[in-house]
């Protein structure tokens, strides 16, 4: 495809400085390459990791060292591409923020997740989409289907990471499932779990409204383990989706033998507490899941046939210019569960 001139130049982007400094700036834009495409960005969600960014300046191990665009959620519309590449002007899509090398034995094997070289948008030093427009690879977009607002295609990214997570924990027909942690991923695993057969899908948090959302969303039990006691017993599956070491270990009490409890919420560097010989015991496998492989097919087919409902996950929005304020709500109000920011939408 020829690239279509001019191009903009500059693009206004949300780039963090340090923890809760923020500043929208104009920076340099470059034309695609090469297996490249420019895209207008319309909507970008925000994300667990993000707001870690926001407030410390680091997510996990991995610590701002310079100014970083943030933003890995994303969907928009090709502006223009470079040589060798089939995406016309126009095409809306949502963008596969983590690539691998595509070179390395680990890629060749299909887990590009797990790529040593791989990278993320918005992951430092990785700028990220929170800009108007961002030139990405164009083996990192994925064409929306036409019952797929363009907005919710910046969900498509979480709800990947749902059905890696399904996957991972080969949740089956007639399964009892039981979900740790009612935010975004959890509500997103719940009816994941449910369209891939799940009979039973109870999903535990400390947060009412929250709760009350998984279960309009599918849960067919929710439970506050803030104020009852988790009385469950053979269960199927465990996804642990709150990053609580001790929801894990309380879920993992419930599981049946030769069970599977599968890891989702970001772990710790090390925790103590892990019931091994329990594990042990009953053969329990515990597995861990790492953003995605190949999910995005699957996700943008579960959105579009109405399998996941992204539309009620969806409880705020915000423009570029409000991008901070955006990175707070969560936290300030924990009833939100996915907040996007509309870089291109003016009338927020």
């Amino acid at each position: 495809m020829s690239i279509p001139l001019p191009l903009p130049a500059l693009t206004r982007a949300a780039v963090l400085h340090g923890p809760e400094d923020l500043r929208i700036e104009e920076i340099p834009l470059r034309p695609p390459g090469p297996g490249e495409v420019l895209v207008e960005v319309d909507a970008v969600g925000v994300c667990g990791s993000d707001m870690h960014y926001y407030a410390q300046g680091r997510n996990g191990a991995n610590q701002l060292r310079a100014p970083t665009v943030l933003g890995h959620e994303a969907s928009g519309t090709v502006v223009a591409a470079g040589p060798g590449t089939d995406l016309e002007a126009g095409t809306r899509v949502a963008i596969e923020p983590a690539v691998g090398c595509g070179a390395c034995a680990t890629c060749r094997s299909g887990r590009y997740n797990l790529c040593p070289a791989g990278t993320c948008l918005g992951s430092p030093p990785t700028h990220g989409v929170l800009a108007s427009h961002v030139v990405v690879p164009a083996r990192a977009l994925h064409r929306l289907p036409a019952a797929v607002p363009l907005e919710l295609g910046a969900l498509i990214e979480p709800l990947a990471v749902a059905v890696w997570a399904v996957q991972r924990a080969e949740i089956a027909v007639g399964h009892r499932v039981l979900v740790t942690g009612a935010g975004p991923i959890g509500i997103l695993v719940a009816q994941v779990a449910r369209a891939a057969g799940a009979a039973e899908v109870i999903v535990t948090d400390v947060n009412d409204a929250r709760l009350a959302q998984a279960r309009k969303l599918g849960a067919t039990q929710v439970v506050n383990t803030a104020a009852q006691d988790l009385a469950l017993a053979d269960v199927d599956r465990l996804v642990e989706c709150s990053a609580h070491p001790a929801a894990l270990w309380q879920g993992i009490r419930t599981l049946k033998p030769a069970a599977r409890a599968t890891v989702v919420g970001q772990a710790a560097p090390a925790v103590d507490g892990l019931p091994l010989a329990h594990l042990q015991r009953w053969e329990i496998d515990l597995v861990t899941a790492f953003r995605y492989a190949h999910a995005f097919p699957t996700a943008l087919a579960l959105a579009a046939d109405g399998r996941v409902d992204l539309t009620t996950l969806l409880t705020g929005r915000f423009p570029l210019d409000r991008a901070a304020e955006a990175l707070r709500a969560p936290v300030l109000d924990p009833a939100h569960l996915k907040v996007v920011i509309r870089p291109a939408d003016a009338s927020l």
